[in-house]
Protein backbone atom coordinates (compact mmCIF):
# COMPACT_ATOMS: atom_id res chain seq x y z
CA UNK A 1 0.00 0.00 0.00
CA UNK A 2 1.40 3.08 -0.89
CA UNK A 3 0.13 6.58 -0.97
CA UNK A 4 -1.49 8.39 -3.82
CA UNK A 5 -2.22 12.22 -4.34
CA UNK A 6 -5.72 12.56 -5.42
CA UNK A 7 -7.15 15.96 -6.57
CA UNK A 8 -9.76 18.15 -4.40
CA UNK A 9 -12.12 21.43 -5.22
CA UNK A 10 -11.34 23.89 -3.29
CA UNK A 11 -13.82 23.82 -0.38
CA UNK A 12 -14.94 27.62 0.52
CA UNK A 13 -16.25 27.96 -3.79
CA UNK A 14 -18.42 24.60 -2.91
CA UNK A 15 -19.59 26.11 -0.09
CA UNK A 16 -20.78 29.24 -1.46
CA UNK A 17 -22.21 27.17 -4.44
CA UNK A 18 -24.04 24.88 -2.09
CA UNK A 19 -25.60 27.97 0.31
CA UNK A 20 -26.44 29.73 -2.63
CA UNK A 21 -28.37 26.22 -3.93
CA UNK A 22 -29.98 25.83 -0.36
CA UNK A 23 -30.66 29.59 -0.74
CA UNK A 24 -32.17 29.23 -4.29
CA UNK A 25 -34.26 25.60 -3.15
CA UNK A 26 -35.85 27.62 -0.23
CA UNK A 27 -36.98 30.15 -2.58
CA UNK A 28 -38.19 27.42 -4.72
CA UNK A 29 -40.44 25.99 -1.96
CA UNK A 30 -41.72 29.69 -0.63
CA UNK A 31 -42.88 30.33 -4.19
CA UNK A 32 -44.84 27.09 -4.43
CA UNK A 33 -46.91 27.88 -1.37
CA UNK A 34 -48.93 30.05 -3.81
CA UNK A 35 -49.18 27.93 -7.09
CA UNK A 36 -51.46 24.80 -7.00
CA UNK A 37 -48.69 23.13 -9.02
CA UNK A 38 -46.01 20.56 -7.08
CA UNK A 39 -43.37 20.91 -9.38
CA UNK A 40 -41.47 24.00 -7.71
CA UNK A 41 -42.46 22.16 -4.12
CA UNK A 42 -40.67 19.05 -5.23
CA UNK A 43 -37.69 20.76 -7.02
CA UNK A 44 -37.10 23.15 -4.01
CA UNK A 45 -36.90 20.06 -2.17
CA UNK A 46 -34.77 17.78 -4.35
CA UNK A 47 -32.45 20.32 -4.76
CA UNK A 48 -32.24 21.20 -0.94
CA UNK A 49 -31.53 17.58 -0.05
CA UNK A 50 -29.32 17.40 -2.66
CA UNK A 51 -27.00 20.80 -1.74
CA UNK A 52 -27.22 19.88 1.73
CA UNK A 53 -26.06 16.19 0.93
CA UNK A 54 -22.79 18.30 -0.88
CA UNK A 55 -21.88 19.71 2.49
CA UNK A 56 -20.70 16.45 3.97
CA UNK A 57 -17.83 16.38 1.07
CA UNK A 58 -16.22 19.35 2.88
CA UNK A 59 -13.50 18.73 5.54
CA UNK A 60 -10.07 20.88 6.51
CA UNK A 61 -6.78 20.29 6.27
CA UNK A 62 -4.32 21.64 8.16
CA UNK A 63 -0.63 22.37 7.35
CA UNK A 64 1.62 19.19 7.72
CA UNK A 65 -1.68 17.20 8.13
CA UNK A 66 -2.93 14.49 4.95
CA UNK A 67 -6.66 13.27 5.04
CA UNK A 68 -6.44 9.85 3.54
CA UNK A 69 -9.88 8.93 1.58
CA UNK A 70 -11.48 5.58 0.71
CA UNK A 71 -14.81 4.95 -0.83
CA UNK A 72 -16.60 1.81 0.90
CA UNK A 73 -13.36 0.65 2.09
CA UNK A 74 -11.39 1.04 -1.00
CA UNK A 75 -8.14 3.37 -0.78
CA UNK A 76 -8.67 5.78 -3.49
CA UNK A 77 -6.36 8.74 -2.68
CA UNK A 78 -4.88 11.50 -0.02
CA UNK A 79 -5.19 14.82 -0.01
CA UNK A 80 -2.40 17.25 1.19
CA UNK A 81 -3.34 20.47 0.07
CA UNK A 82 -3.84 23.36 3.20
CA UNK A 83 -7.52 24.34 4.00
CA UNK A 84 -11.13 24.31 3.46
CA UNK A 85 -11.41 21.17 0.69
CA UNK A 86 -14.11 19.26 -1.27
CA UNK A 87 -14.21 15.86 -2.60
CA UNK A 88 -17.17 13.00 -3.08
CA UNK A 89 -19.20 13.50 -0.05
CA UNK A 90 -19.46 9.37 -0.26
CA UNK A 91 -15.65 9.55 0.19
CA UNK A 92 -14.50 8.31 4.18
CA UNK A 93 -12.04 10.78 5.37
CA UNK A 94 -9.10 9.62 7.97
CA UNK A 95 -6.60 12.23 8.68
CA UNK A 96 -3.28 11.86 9.70
CA UNK A 97 -0.69 14.51 11.01
CA UNK A 98 2.60 14.49 9.38
CA UNK A 99 4.30 16.61 12.06
CA UNK A 100 7.46 15.61 13.51
CA UNK A 101 7.13 14.31 16.60
CA UNK A 102 8.62 12.93 19.55
CA UNK A 103 8.46 10.70 23.17
CA UNK A 104 10.46 8.96 25.52
CA UNK A 105 10.47 5.83 26.50
CA UNK A 106 9.87 4.12 29.62
CA UNK A 107 13.34 2.70 31.69
CA UNK A 108 13.54 -0.89 30.39
CA UNK A 109 15.43 -2.81 32.89
CA UNK A 110 17.20 -5.53 30.23
CA UNK A 111 20.51 -7.31 30.21
CA UNK A 112 23.10 -5.87 29.10
CA UNK A 113 26.03 -8.25 26.67
CA UNK A 114 27.97 -9.40 29.97
CA UNK A 115 24.49 -10.44 31.58
CA UNK A 116 24.78 -7.10 33.74
CA UNK A 117 20.97 -5.82 34.60
CA UNK A 118 20.81 -2.31 33.51
CA UNK A 119 18.03 0.71 33.21
CA UNK A 120 18.04 1.83 29.86
CA UNK A 121 15.84 4.69 27.83
CA UNK A 122 15.66 6.77 24.78
CA UNK A 123 14.11 9.97 23.34
CA UNK A 124 12.47 8.88 19.47
CA UNK A 125 12.04 11.14 16.98
CA UNK A 126 9.68 10.45 14.55
CA UNK A 127 7.11 11.24 11.57
CA UNK A 128 4.81 9.88 9.41
CA UNK A 129 5.97 9.95 5.60
CA UNK A 130 3.73 7.76 3.93
CA UNK A 131 -0.29 8.08 5.72
CA UNK A 132 -1.65 4.89 3.54
CA UNK A 133 0.83 2.58 4.89
CA UNK A 134 -0.05 4.42 8.78
CA UNK A 135 -3.40 3.59 7.79
CA UNK A 136 -3.73 0.49 5.83
CA UNK A 137 -0.42 -1.35 7.02
CA UNK A 138 -1.02 -0.99 10.52
CA UNK A 139 -3.86 -1.37 13.18
CA UNK A 140 -2.86 1.98 14.89
CA UNK A 141 0.17 3.55 14.05
CA UNK A 142 0.97 5.71 17.62
CA UNK A 143 0.98 2.43 19.46
CA UNK A 144 3.22 0.16 16.70
CA UNK A 145 5.98 3.14 16.84
CA UNK A 146 5.40 3.42 20.63
CA UNK A 147 6.12 -1.07 21.06
CA UNK A 148 8.36 -1.77 18.41
CA UNK A 149 10.85 1.64 19.90
CA UNK A 150 10.76 -0.45 23.11
CA UNK A 151 11.34 -3.41 21.58
CA UNK A 152 14.37 -2.18 19.32
CA UNK A 153 15.55 -0.50 22.49
CA UNK A 154 15.45 -3.78 23.94
CA UNK A 155 17.41 -5.44 21.34
CA UNK A 156 20.52 -3.30 20.80
CA UNK A 157 20.84 -2.89 24.63
CA UNK A 158 21.60 -6.68 24.67
CA UNK A 159 24.06 -5.88 22.12
CA UNK A 160 26.63 -4.04 23.52
CA UNK A 161 28.21 -4.18 26.92
CA UNK A 162 27.48 -1.24 29.57
CA UNK A 163 31.86 -0.34 29.84
CA UNK A 164 34.52 -0.44 27.42
CA UNK A 165 36.68 -3.30 28.40
CA UNK A 166 38.50 -4.14 25.91
CA UNK A 167 40.39 -1.25 23.09
CA UNK A 168 38.07 -0.54 20.17
CA UNK A 169 35.22 -2.18 21.51
CA UNK A 170 31.42 -0.38 21.25
CA UNK A 171 29.67 0.25 24.61
CA UNK A 172 26.52 1.84 25.27
CA UNK A 173 28.32 4.24 27.80
CA UNK A 174 31.56 5.54 25.74
CA UNK A 175 29.94 5.64 22.26
CA UNK A 176 27.17 7.56 22.54
CA UNK A 177 26.95 8.52 18.28
CA UNK A 178 27.77 4.96 17.36
CA UNK A 179 24.84 3.37 19.56
CA UNK A 180 22.25 6.21 19.04
CA UNK A 181 23.42 5.19 14.98
CA UNK A 182 22.54 1.73 15.25
CA UNK A 183 18.84 2.31 17.11
CA UNK A 184 18.01 4.53 14.39
CA UNK A 185 18.54 2.21 11.92
CA UNK A 186 17.36 -0.75 13.83
CA UNK A 187 13.78 1.53 14.53
CA UNK A 188 13.76 1.99 10.45
CA UNK A 189 13.93 -1.39 9.47
CA UNK A 190 10.69 -1.84 12.01
CA UNK A 191 8.82 0.68 11.00
CA UNK A 192 9.24 1.15 7.27
CA UNK A 193 6.01 -1.09 6.53
CA UNK A 194 4.14 1.61 8.92
CA UNK A 195 5.09 4.32 7.16
CA UNK A 196 7.14 6.13 9.75
CA UNK A 197 10.29 7.77 9.19
CA UNK A 198 12.32 7.56 12.40
CA UNK A 199 14.57 11.16 12.52
CA UNK A 200 16.59 10.70 15.51
CA UNK A 201 17.30 8.60 18.73
CA UNK A 202 19.26 8.53 21.24
CA UNK A 203 19.85 7.56 25.05
CA UNK A 204 18.20 9.44 27.77
CA UNK A 205 19.02 7.55 30.41
CA UNK A 206 21.47 4.69 30.82
CA UNK A 207 22.90 3.44 34.48
CA UNK A 208 22.92 0.36 36.39
CA UNK A 209 20.14 -1.49 38.49
CA UNK A 210 19.91 -0.38 41.46
CA UNK A 211 20.59 -4.30 42.82
CA UNK A 212 24.13 -3.61 41.33
CA UNK A 213 24.49 -0.47 41.26
CA UNK A 214 26.61 -0.14 44.41
CA UNK A 215 28.78 -3.19 42.98
CA UNK A 216 29.62 -2.02 39.54
CA UNK A 217 30.10 1.40 41.29
CA UNK A 218 33.07 -0.98 42.93
CA UNK A 219 34.20 -2.32 39.98
CA UNK A 220 34.65 1.41 38.36
CA UNK A 221 36.71 2.49 41.07
CA UNK A 222 39.15 -0.12 40.97
CA UNK A 223 39.33 -0.43 37.28
CA UNK A 224 40.36 3.51 37.64
CA UNK A 225 42.63 3.01 40.36
CA UNK A 226 44.47 0.04 38.45
CA UNK A 227 44.51 2.21 35.21
CA UNK A 228 46.22 5.46 37.58
CA UNK A 229 48.30 2.54 39.16
CA UNK A 230 49.88 1.32 35.67
CA UNK A 231 50.40 4.76 34.28
CA UNK A 232 52.69 5.92 37.34
CA UNK A 233 54.62 2.51 37.50
CA UNK A 234 55.45 3.58 33.63
CA UNK A 235 56.48 6.91 34.28
CA UNK A 236 58.71 5.58 37.36
CA UNK A 237 60.12 3.05 35.48
CA UNK A 238 61.07 5.20 32.82
CA UNK A 239 62.05 8.22 35.28
CA UNK A 240 64.58 5.62 36.83
CA UNK A 241 66.02 4.30 33.78
CA UNK A 242 66.74 7.61 32.54
CA UNK A 243 68.40 8.69 36.17
CA UNK A 244 70.29 5.52 35.63
CA UNK A 245 71.65 6.24 32.31
CA UNK A 246 72.81 10.45 33.00
CA UNK A 247 74.20 8.50 36.26
CA UNK A 248 76.74 6.42 34.14
CA UNK A 249 76.80 8.94 30.85
CA UNK A 250 78.46 11.67 33.12
CA UNK A 251 80.36 9.47 35.05
CA UNK A 252 79.22 11.46 38.38
CA UNK A 253 79.37 7.53 40.54
CA UNK A 254 80.02 4.21 39.11
CA UNK A 255 77.42 1.90 40.51
CA UNK A 256 77.58 -1.81 41.04
CA UNK A 257 74.80 -4.00 40.54
CA UNK A 258 73.97 -4.25 44.05
CA UNK A 259 73.44 -0.23 44.53
CA UNK A 260 71.52 0.04 41.12
CA UNK A 261 69.07 -2.66 42.60
CA UNK A 262 69.37 -0.27 46.10
CA UNK A 263 68.74 3.04 44.17
CA UNK A 264 65.99 1.53 41.94
CA UNK A 265 64.24 0.49 44.92
CA UNK A 266 64.35 4.55 46.87
CA UNK A 267 63.19 5.76 43.64
CA UNK A 268 60.49 4.20 42.99
CA UNK A 269 59.47 3.75 46.42
CA UNK A 270 59.77 7.76 46.16
CA UNK A 271 58.08 7.80 42.57
CA UNK A 272 54.90 5.59 43.53
CA UNK A 273 53.92 6.68 47.12
CA UNK A 274 50.65 7.89 47.56
CA UNK A 275 52.40 9.81 50.31
CA UNK A 276 55.71 12.06 50.87
CA UNK A 277 58.47 10.56 51.41
CA UNK A 278 61.07 10.76 54.75
CA UNK A 279 64.55 10.82 53.54
CA UNK A 280 66.98 8.91 55.71
CA UNK A 281 70.90 9.79 55.88
CA UNK A 282 72.90 6.45 55.68
CA UNK A 283 76.07 7.91 57.46
CA UNK A 284 77.60 4.23 57.09
CA UNK A 285 78.66 1.72 54.09
CA UNK A 286 75.97 -0.37 52.18
CA UNK A 287 77.87 -3.13 52.91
Amino acid sequence: MKENPIRSLPGIPMLLVLLAAIGFAIRLIVASAGSDSPVMLIGGAVVAVLASFCLAGLYMVEPNQAAVLSLFGKYVGTVKDNGLRWNNPFFAKRKVSQRVRNFESGKLKVNELDGSPIEIAAVIVWQVVDSAEAVYNVDDYESFVHIQSESALRAMATSYPYDQHEEGQLALRSHAAEISQHLQQELAERLADAGVQVRDARISHLAYAPEIAQAMLQRQQANAIIAARTRIVAGAVGMVEMALAELQKNGVVNLDEERKAHMVSNLLVVLCGERATQPIVNAGTLY
